[in-house]
């Protein structure tokens, strides 16, 4: 890896488990030397909420209310390079299995017929994102310039991806770095 500056990395999750994030976690000690190439902006990694302009932008989790399409739509516009991570984010994965469902039905199922919450009543609060009819891939909405598959993808997977992305190489995967479990 040789880079004359240190790129701008932003990470951030939607509607998902946070896998992705944890595989990112799992590179361990190689953190260290990522860190001699990259800064990151916002990301859990540093608690920062709003995405100022970077170069690469890493987002997991698919699109299943208003809230994370406004943030998506946001981080596309602050990052040259956006890679979707993950099956939630390509495919809208766990989540999306909602979709054969009716959202009011779904609705009605869990906050009004549900034995422990039964006459509670489907919330209506401005704080709550409005939720979306269906579950959403990334680039339904915006231009991805990468797809990292895997649910999650290994830690090698996104050590490897980002490590040809600062060296300013095409990302490539060998054999068995790319799974689907």
């Amino acid at each position: 890896m040789s880079a004359t500056r240190k790129l701008k990395v932003a990470t951030t999750s939607l509607a998902g488990c946070f896998g992705c994030h944890m595989s990112f976690l799992d590179i361990d000690e190689r953190l260290f030397e990522l860190l001699e190439h990259i800064e990151f902006d916002r990301s859990p990694f540093t608690d920062i909420k709003e995405c100022g302009p970077c170069d690469i932008g890493f987002i997991e989790g698919g699109l299943c209310n208003a809230e994370n399409v406004h943030v998506l739509r946001e981080f596309r516009r602050n990052c040259k390079i956006v890679v979707a991570v993950g099956a939630c984010a390509i495919t809208g994965g766990l989540p999306a299995q909602r979709n054969h469902l009716d959202l009011q039905q779904c609705l009605q199922e869990v906050y009004e017929t549900e034995i422990s919450l039964a006459k509670g009543g489907i919330p209506n609060d401005p704080e709550l994102p409005l939720p979306l009819d269906k579950v959403h891939p990334l680039h339904e909405v915006v231009k991805i310039d990468y797809f990292l598959p895997g649910c999650p993808p290994s830690a090698d997977a996104i050590w490897k991806f980002l490590t040809d992305l600062i060296a300013g190489r095409t990302p490539k995967l060998r054999h068995g770095l790319i799974h689907y479990d």
